[in-house]
């Protein structure tokens, strides 16, 4: 399935593979057989590194994975070869490589297994993976991830939202999919939406760091006060309006003023709303993801004013 730009229609991902092969040089993106295996994979591998994709007719995850090796194969431009095999047609190869479920790719470099990875991972994922080994062209396109991120950062929710939705038709079982496009429907102004993709992952991904920094700033929202509860917090200096001015800016997303904000409250009341202060650090650190540069900052700040 083809991901495209939710305003203009074009395709942020190959639209078929039969595009991509007419597009890419022939011996780019290669089938393979008991004829070519050792002189494409084997042989091919001691001077261009070979992406050997193993799938079948019948797994859904290899038609979404294909695409995107074909989109990657093109754009490198002969960096490497994309080997297809189809496991069906040709079992005896299968069996020699130990295939036993499918998608499963394996890179192979100087006739050796460099590494692999099985399922049909995202494709910001394969290029993260690919260029520990290949370099990247250096005018490489970003990929609908970034493009989605490229939005959201644009204050452009409703572009993001369109290719989450896309990505998670595209990939059903990649469950970051749905967590990200919780992520746009809430930047977008539908928490409704948003907590009900969060209600219906299974319980060990609801409770996943990225799930829960979602849900974090969904309740921000909820707790923090109206423009007219602020406004009567005009002039109070005390503990409560403190924090409620803090949360306010978390919840609109300026997370380093009300970081901010909240560590100078845990200075001056800890005993506030019983700790409540370092309480939502800890949930603004949720949100934000243990490697937001924020996070890293203010939690050391944090961990050294208590010790």
């Amino acid at each position: 399935m083809p991901i495209v730009d939710p305003n203009s229609g074009q395709p942020l991902t190959s639209p078929d593979s039969a595009e991509a092969n007419a597009a890419a040089p022939a011996d780019v993106i290669v089938d393979i057989d008991m004829s070519n295996f050792q002189q494409v994979v084997l042989e091919g591998s001691m001077q261009t590194p070979v992406l050997l994709d193993c799938w079948a007719p019948w797994c859904e995850p290899c038609k979404n994975l294909m695409p995107i090796l074909e989109k990657l194969a093109v754009e490198y431009n002969g960096a490497f070869i994309l080997a297809k095999l189809n496991i069906e047609e040709h079992q005896q190869i299968a069996a020699q490589l130990g295939i036993r479920s499918v998608p499963d790719v394996k890179l192979i470099m100087q006739g050796q297994l460099y590494d692999e990875f099985q399922g049909a991972l995202p494709e910001k994922q394969i290029r993260e993976w690919l260029a520990k080994y290949i370099q990247p062209p250096e005018d490489a396109p970003q990929s609908p991830e970034e493009q989605a991120q490229a939005a959201l950062d644009a204050g452009d929710p409703a572009t993001a939202r369109g290719i989450f939705e896309q990505l998670s038709q595209a990939h059903p079982d990649h469950v970051d999919y749905r967590i990200d496009l919780a992520g746009a429907l809430l930047a977008e102004g539908n928490p409704d939406r948003a907590r009900a993709i969060l209600d219906g992952l299974a319980p060990e991904d609801r409770d996943a760091p990225k799930a829960r920094g979602v849900r974090a700033r969904l309740e921000f929202g909820e707790e923090a006060p109206s423009a007219e509860q602020l406004a009567a917090l005009e002039g109070r200096d005390d503990s409560e309006a403190n924090y409620l001015r803090a949360l306010r800016r978390v919840a609109d997303g300026d997370y380093e003023t009300g970081l901010e904000g909240l560590l100078k409250l845990m200075q001056r009341d800890r005993a506030y709303g019983d700790d409540l202060a370092r309480k939502t650090l800890l949930r603004v650190f949720d949100a934000l993801g243990a490697n937001h540069p924020l996070t890293v900052t203010y939690r050391r700040r944090l961990f050294a004013m208590m010790y």
